[in-house]
């Protein structure tokens, strides 16, 4: 049964306002691209993604490649001199399903609208399952630079209960294929704290992915988002609900042996061999950048301005194919959202927050955060930066309300 788009009654104008677009080229640029499709729906996900049953006939790779193109061409004019891009991310959804030669047409529609710049970062997600040293081999030859792989979890029964369709050695093996592609960098994603997943299971993952030879792991702790198939399970009493003593030292444990290894933390979730290794795109978003988001439910912000587009496909494609734009909507950050969230993203990463961020009574309870060990701080006035401690990185996000007031 095809899914009937409900069409949008609020569509803001797609141009941006003078003072947003002023500081264009001062800050890192990016682009992130969304595809919406997967071969299948995972349990715990609750992104903006489509399987070809829940389309139907509404959408298929082919409008979507389409319309992201007309919109690539959009943003670069809505920006008009926009720097080239610095960075390039395409998430999905399960990138690797449009095959090497989609994803090929996808970079090439980002050269094309915005170009990139000298010694660009051009990622793409990859669900193993649908990669092959040929996929690999043909990414790395259209310009990509970086791949990450969805792996979660290295025993079957977690795999499971995440509704996870890969089997448990297929992630190591095709990070093995792209780095013998000449992926240089390459990026494994754990899932840690799935109702059944046992110390001895994230030590296995954590041993699988060290084998693998990866410059870079993301750790994720397991959220059970409403209105998924594994919160309604959760609801019914079939599966417990994540433990938080149990995620704080799961979190611990994976710190400690990435860090025996090699890897050092630079975001609370993520880990790199060296500074090359970091996600520079990450980086953008956490350092306060600026990027375009293309693709449908795709996210963008510049300047203080940010805007979403809908949602489903269908409708993504029409409006495009349209001449219109595909935003939903939009809000102007005020200068209070801005710093709040200077300091919710700053925090997060191993450079840490300038003090200088901070109002009085900011660094007054940076200095009390410091004291508590919950921060490392350089210098205790406000030419200083404050950094998260191990105990810290646990209670981030009390930290950051603590700083934000």
């Amino acid at each position: 049964m095809d899914v009937v788009p409900v069409p949008d009654t609020h569509r803001p104008p797609a141009g941006l306002p003078e003072t947003a677009l002023a500081g264009l080229g001062t800050r890192p640029f990016g682009v992130y691209v969304h595809v919406p499709f997967c071969a299948t729906r995972c349990g715990y996900c609750d992104f903006n993604t489509y399987t070809a049953g829940e389309l139907g006939s509404a959408a298929s790779p082919r409008s979507w490649l389409d319309a992201l193109r007309r919109e690539l061409e959009l943003g670069a004019e809505i920006l008009g001199s926009a720097p080239r891009a610095e960075t390039v991310f395409v998430g999905g959804g399960t990138p690797s399903m449009l095959g090497a030669d989609g994803l090929a047409e996808v970079l090439d529609g980002v050269r094309s609208a915005f170009g990139l710049a000298p010694g660009a970062e051009v990622t793409t997600e990859s669900n193993p399952e649908s990669t092959s040293p040929e996929f690999f081999a043909g990414i790395r030859d259209a310009g990509y630079t970086r791949v990450s792989l969805g792996m979660q979890s290295a025993a079957r029964h977690v795999l499971k209960v995440l509704d996870r369709v890969h089997t448990p050695g297929r992630p190591v093996d095709a990070a093995r294929e792209a780095r013998a592609a000449g992926f240089e960098h390459v990026n494994l994603d754990l899932i840690y704290g799935t109702p059944g997943e046992r110390v001895e299971d994230l030590r296995a993952s954590l041993d699988a992915v060290l084998s693998a030879g990866v410059d870079h792991v993301s750790a994720y702790a397991l959220i059970v988002e409403d209105g998924t198939a594994l919160a309604r399970r959760v609801r019914r009493g079939e599966l417990p609900a994540p433990d938080d003593d149990t995620l704080a030292s799961y979190y611990e444990m994976i710190d400690s042996v990435l860090a025996g290894a090699g890897l050092t933390w630079y975001e609370v979730s993520n880990w790199a061999t060296e500074e090359a290794a970091r996600c520079r795109h990450n980086l953008g978003y956490w350092q306060g950048g600026d990027w375009w988001g293309a693709g449908p439910g795709a996210h963008s912000h510049v300047g203080g301005v940010r805007w979403w587009n809908v949602k489903h496909p269908a409708k993504y494609s029409s409006l495009l194919a349209e001449g219109q734009s595909p935003e939903a909507d939009r809000e102007v950050l005020t200068e209070e959202d801005q710093h709040l969230e200077r300091i919710m993203l700053e925090l997060r990463i191993s450079d840490g927050l300038a003090l200088s961020a901070l109002d009085e009574s900011g660094i007054k309870e940076a200095r009390a955060a410091a004291a508590e060990g919950l921060l490392e701080v350089s210098d205790l006035d406000s030419r200083g930066r404050a950094v998260l401690t191990d105990r810290g990185r646990l209670l981030a996000d009390a930290v950051v309300r603590r700083l934000a007031g």
